[in-house]
């Protein structure tokens, strides 16, 4: 029996989608026949199928094994209410600009039986609502429902077209049951026919404009938040700061690894508040949502300031403005290669081998080196042996493989943890892009589970979870931890406990720093977290199979994580909950 439902799957298939991550229910009898008919007759063939015990892990999981690999993958959830709990993971997926197609299905429309899939259970009344897609399509790249068997595959491939042109993001589909069961004629579409958006570039007018600013500034900066997400742009944008001496390269939005940290441009993650935004003569804001933050930080007056983005005017964000002379909807590595080519042919580039230059260039070296070392000497452990971030993520790169993939959600622990982590292999630095916590534990199992689909099984890449106390309670760990084991899929899960949400009590000192919430303890302002054993929370979900470690003496830390570390080289997921200093 050949129905909509199996041609949507084998539509995914033909259009490169290699996993779907599922929540199945009363919608999905034709999915169920569907999935067992494409196990036996179309092995090698077909999606693999990935349970998952909760919708907004399901997302995250797509959205982390989209993110690290470029290509889309798809999650399946139950009519109305499983749209509803994949919950923050639709915003974080919109923001993440994480190509991934979300199918729900609907509540039958036929009572009688006149049609096949037509209402059968109590549930498929009070599940039948008015508008399912207003649910998440503010969100969406593209929503849209399949009325009939008969185009399903025009409809899969249409959506994916918008998850995956430029800005990508989240897609959302949505059938009634008698449509995916439909019987249908087998048929095929010419997928070629089917290819997204090729990537934008600059005018040659629009080169010129941007090339000729960074040649002739004193102070130049690039401002980046996602331009790392393209791999292929990291390399370009190291080549333009080696190229135009005395350019540094700022991070203000710390989803993906845009910059290496072993460069002498390299000035780390700072969310929009640095001292290099106010000295800066020309800024050029580069795939960035929040170059920096007005009330905090703000560019200099005289400085000239160019912003080249995918979605440069941020469609989804209706306050949104940036003091540039010029803003161009470009690709990122498209339109940096272009200004490496403009400036390396130009006849002003002879310039960088001047004395001043060679200066500009030693300059950046210096107060690189300084940097780090100011880094290093962070990192201390406090004298009566407790540690902070910075002491841990020193600690940690050290023992992990050089090219590890860390998926990190530290929140108000980022910047430390982005200082000490030093990054600098694309793809080698993940989060979620957006504010919706909780991301990181499917997002990691996304992100191994595709280095283990590109590499082969057991040899992906070494994935490690960074996740403050708070995001690792939002993640869901009984589902996130059950999945890991049911699928073999090992991570090393840091948790950071530092016994509260730090992030409120930063927002309140923002606005009220001399408040009575200034002087008020945890307890007082309802942020505190105390008595949940997160370790066990995860061994308990993995049936026990984990490892599950705890440490709060800097003494203690290295063998701890040795341990850890051991266990997933092993096979068997590790987490530790590192009790933290906050601020450090």
């Amino acid at each position: 029996m050949y129905t909509a439902s199996f041609a949507f799957l084998e539509a995914l298939t033909e259009a490169g989608i290699t996993h779907c991550f599922v929540n199945l229910g009363s919608d999905h009898p034709s999915f169920l026949e569907a999935m067992v008919k494409g196990q036996n007759e179309a092995k090698g063939r077909f999606p693999r199928i990935i349970t998952c015990p909760n919708e907004m892990v399901a997302l995250s999981m797509a959205d982390g094994f989209a993110r690290l690999t470029n290509k889309p993958q798809c999650v399946i959830v139950h009519v109305d209410v499983g749209t509803q709990a994949l919950g923050a993971a639709v915003h974080n997926a919109s923001c993440g600009c994480a190509p991934v197609l979300i199918f729900a299905g609907l509540s039958p429309y036929t009572i009688e039986g006149e049609m096949r899939g037509s209402r059968t259970e109590f549930i498929h009344w009070i599940q039948d609502v008015p508008d399912q897609m207003q649910i998440v399509s503010q969100y969406c790249r593209y929503s849209g429902e399949i009325k009939s068997g008969k185009n399903v595959k025009q409809m899969v491939n249409r959506a994916l077209q918008f998850a995956c042109s430029a800005p990508a993001g989240p897609v959302y589909l949505c059938g009634a049951r008698e449509v995916m069961e439909e019987e249908i004629t087998p048929y095929q579409l010419k997928q070629e026919h089917w290819g997204t958006v090729e990537p934008t570039a600059l005018s040659e007018s629009c080169v010129k404009t941007v090339g000729d600013a960074l040649i002739e500034a004193k102070e130049p900066l690039v401002i980046t938040g996602y331009s790392g997400r393209n791999h292929e742009a990291v390399g370009a944008l190291v080549k333009l700061a080696s190229t135009v001496k005395g350019l540094r390269v700022l991070d203000t939005g710390g989803s993906d690894m845009c910059f290496p940290a072993d460069h002498r441009g390299w000035l780390g993650l700072r969310y929009g508040v640095d001292e290099a935004i106010k000295s800066a003569d020309v800024i050029l804001v580069l795939d960035c949502d929040v170059p920096w933050i007005n009330t905090q930080n703000h560019p200099s007056t005289t400085a000239r300031i160019y912003h080249i983005d995918t979605d440069v005017l941020k469609h989804q964000m209706p306050v949104h403005y940036i003091a540039a002379l010029a803003r161009y909807s470009a690709d990122a590595f498209t339109a940096l290669s272009q200004l490496n080519n403009y400036i390396t042919s130009s006849p002003s580039a002879s310039h960088f081998t001047s004395p001043s230059y060679t200066e500009k260039w030693e300059s950046l070296l210096t107060a690189h080196t300084t940097r780090i070392s100011n880094i290093a000497a962070a990192a201390q452990p406090k004298e009566d042996g407790s540690f902070g971030s910075r002491h841990l993520c020193t600690t940690l790169r050290k023992l992990v493989p050089s090219d590890t993939i860390f998926a990190v959600e530290a929140v108000t622990n980022t910047a430390f943890v982005a200082d000490s982590i030093q990054a600098t292999l694309p793809g080698s630095w993940l989060n979620c892009g957006g504010g919706g916590l909780g991301w990181s534990g499917g997002g990691a199992l996304g992100i191994k589970l595709a280095s283990e689909y590109e590499h082969g099984v057991g040899k992906g890449k070494f994935v490690v979870q960074i996740v403050g106390d708070g995001s690792f309670l939002f993640s869901v760990p009984g589902s996130v931890y059950w999945i890991s084991q049911r699928y073999k899929i090992p991570i090393l899960t840091i948790v950071l406990s530092n016994k509260g949400w730090n992030a409120p009590r930063k927002s309140l000192l923002l606005v009220h720093p001399d408040g009575l919430g200034s002087k008020a303890t945890n307890e007082e302002l309802n942020i505190a977290i105390s008595g949940p054993d997160y370790a066990n929370i995860a061994k308990a979900a993995a049936g026990g199979n984990s490892y599950a470690g705890k440490v709060s003496v800097a003494d203690d830390l290295e063998s701890i994580l040795k341990e850890a570390i051991e266990s997933v080289k092993s096979g068997i997921t590790a987490v530790v909950e590192a009790i933290v200093v906050p601020g450090c």
